[in-house]
């Protein structure tokens, strides 16, 4: 029975477990059965890892809503869309000269139940829906929103349009011009921003882990860095047997065989490098070559010695 584990043979072992072929050889010692056996528990989590994060991915990405801009919105009828009645946002659509938004409000204006009287309402709309509808609100009240519990509702696509709130104060008021100027200092030097980071952001409700795109998620070093440990403790365990066995084996067939126990450990290197015929009571036929004897006897009696 041909037991050759030499370097070529042991890559095309690995290889040939990690593409979970199997292959023509196995290990018989001790530590090569640990090595094997890690070697196989690796590629089985390793494969089956990635196996289950791939088909977790192409899960969701069918499951993302196809919602993600208003031309999406507008395309479909499935998930319906509406706003405050008689608020910004439905006199923008109303309003509108634009064919996309005006195809909007045509959607809207033909279904009058999409309209909601109050944003609690409107929200409440949303939540309960499961998908099936969209509140077309002001950007800050939408941020706010997305930022308190029950944290289940988020912000799609880009800002429909742009308008700023003013204050109001009587003709000719000199308080005008002290205003104007005081809120642009409050743009320029950042302190508008960092008022909506405040209220809006730094006191969230909702953890914003819990948010991530799983349509983007992938595996980590991290998510399999145990399997690594285990692999490493394997194969210094393996080395450890190994080097165990490999005294253990020399010191015996020194003794057997009568030959310096350097001439044994020089042999049994030989024959693990480059392999050789192992039996079933686990010894291996020393070619002739590997041992130098001085005397030709002794050469001749040990030619055929089992180490």
């Amino acid at each position: 029975l041909a037991n050759d584990f030499s370097i070529l043979n042991s890559l095309w072992f690995a290889l040939g477990a990690f593409m979970q072929q199997g292959c023509d050889i196995s290990p018989r010692s001790i530590s090569g059965r640990i090595v094997g056996s890690v070697w196989w528990f690796f590629t089985l989590i390793l494969i089956s890892s990635y196996t289950a994060n791939l088909a977790a991915f192409l899960t969701v990405e069918r499951m993302v809503a196809p919602i993600n801009s208003p031309e999406d919105l507008a395309s479909q009828t499935e998930v319906q869309y509406g706003t405050l009645y008689h608020g910004a946002t439905w006199d923008f659509f109303r309003r509108s000269q634009i064919t996309l938004y005006s195809k909007m409000w045509e959607f809207m204006n033909s279904r009058k139940h999409v309209f909601v009287r109050t944003y609690d309402e409107g929200i409440r709309r949303v939540r309960t829906s499961k998908g099936k509808y969209a509140l077309l609100i002001e950007s800050p009240k939408n941020d706010y929103i997305n930022e308190r519990e029950p944290c289940d509702t988020m912000k799609v696509g880009r800002n429909l349009d742009a308008k700023g709130f003013g204050i109001a104060t009587p003709l000719g008021s000199p308080l005008r011009d002290e205003i104007n100027l005081a809120v642009l200092s409050l743009i320029e030097n950042g302190e508008l921003t960092k008022l909506k980071n405040r209220w809006w952001y730094d006191r969230t409700e909702c953890k914003h882990g819990d948010k991530q795109d799983t349509s983007r998620s992938e595996l980590s070093l991290s998510n399999v860095a145990g399997i690594f440990y285990i692999l490493v403790s394997g194969l210094l365990l393996a080395m450890a047997v190994a080097l165990l066995e490999f005294c253990y084996k020399s010191h015996v067939e020194a003794s057997r065989a009568k030959i310096p126990l350097s001439d044994a450990f020089r042999v049994k290197a030989r024959l693990t490098v480059g392999g050789g015929r192992e039996f079933d009571n686990g010894r291996y036929y020393t070619p002739a070559n590997q041992i130098n004897y001085l005397d030709d006897e002794e050469y001749h009696t040990n030619t055929h010695t089992q180490v």
